[in-house]
């Protein structure tokens, strides 16, 4: 069994305070629960970044890489207009 444990960091260049940051992330955490992962928003506070810590189960590390990345392009296709990167870290 593979523990994934990821960040996604976000550039927000065009947000101008807290509450535009939180409508972002709270946007990307509801398409984020379709996959069926437990999530928490780990943001500092600049209003232009934001991180989103999230972690899955995998049965192996192939179908781990797979899983993320059905999210990478899930965060692709439906936010793109904004940079992220994506670390992991699989235990």
């Amino acid at each position: 069994m593979i523990i994934c444990n990821c960040l996604l960091h976000l550039d927000l260049p065009y947000i101008q305070s807290l509450k535009g940051r939180r409508s972002v992330t709270n946007s990307i955490k509801e398409k984020l629960k379709a996959f069926n992962l437990s999530l928490l928003d780990v943001s500092g506070e600049y209003a232009r970044e934001a991180d989103i810590a999230f972690v899955f189960l995998s049965p192996n590390a192939l179908s781990a890489a797979q899983y993320r990345e059905k999210i990478e392009k899930m965060l692709e296709r439906n936010f793109s207009e904004y940079h992220f990167e994506l670390e992991y870290e699989e235990i």
